[in-house]
């Protein structure tokens, strides 16, 4: 399963690269919305961890975008907009999944195993 990660902070986005490739997946990192966007539309990927609040076009900007192309890539949005309106509107928007940070590694994991064995 290939995996993008796009998330402007290195910690987060290397701490996730560790803990999904000891699971076996393929990582790779955009560190803003423009080359995510590009990284995403520009090959296949089976998953993306998309954050909201980044550089050049956030998280929402690109979800709202890929739909448009990608209408099926399953998207878990990782975020520290964590209240009602902004989960709901990710949802609206097309994302599988919404999980706020803080969050546990474990738990991301986790869910890119459930919407694995979804697709």
């Amino acid at each position: 399963m290939k995996i993008l990660i796009a998330e402007d902070d290195p910690q987060v986005a290397r701490l996730l690269q560790f803990k999904l490739e000891k699971e076996g997946f393929a990582v790779s990192w955009a560190e803003d919305g423009e080359k995510a966007l590009e990284m995403v539309l520009g090959e296949d990927w089976d998953l993306l961890l998309l954050d909201v609040m980044m550089p050049v076009y956030d998280g929402f900007q690109v979800l709202r975008r890929l739909r448009d192309q990608k209408p099926t890539l399953p998207v878990i949005i990782l975020s520290a907009k964590g209240q009602e309106k902004d989960i709901l509107h990710g949802l609206e928007l097309g994302a599988n999944d919404y999980i706020a940070k803080p969050f546990r590694p474990a738990e991301v994991v986790a869910r890119v195993k459930r919407l694995k064995g979804a697709g």
